[in-house]
């Protein structure tokens, strides 16, 4: 199983990348969320924000396996334990790349290495499209998406 996109960005890889790590532009592209995490190789992370209980929600968690700032992030994901009881067992690897072409920036999203019966695959199907356009919309405007939820 896998889910891979690419979208062009009308902004500079230093642009995209502040909507992939910064708390500005976590909030903006992930459902109001922001990413804790040191960004080094085998570092922690979590995705927090409002949810299932309270502001303070562990959406998804895990380990970072690669970053080159403005480049490349890859991650081992779970979901949060408010999700699914059995979420330390439940992982797959999400993989952005940012390529600078002309003025734009190519941003490919891989999301794989699913574990078996994983149930967040049909989910994550739905949430990278409205993620990638929450970051697309963040670089280009500065205004955050409403999905009205």
């Amino acid at each position: 199983m896998k889910l891979d996109y690419t979208i062009y960005v009308d902004a500079k890889p230093e642009k995209v990348w502040e909507a992939l790590v910064t708390s500005e532009g976590t909030r903006a592209a992930f459902f109001s969320t922001e990413l804790k995490s040191t960004l080094e190789n085998g570092a922690s992370f979590e995705y927090v924000g409002p949810g299932n209980n309270g502001d303070n929600t562990v959406h998804l968690y895990g380990v970072i396996e690669a970053v080159e700032p403005s480049k490349k992030l890859t991650y081992i994901e779970h979901p949060g334990p408010s999700y699914r009881d059995n979420h330390a067992e439940l992982t797959s690897r999400v993989t952005f790349e940012l390529t600078e072409e002309g003025s734009t920036t190519k941003l490919t999203l891989v999301n794989d290495q699913w574990s078996d019966n994983h149930p967040s695959f049909e989910n994550s199907r739905g949430a990278w499209p409205m993620i990638l356009s929450g970051i697309k919309t963040w670089c280009e405007t500065g205004k955050k998406l409403d999905f009205g939820w």
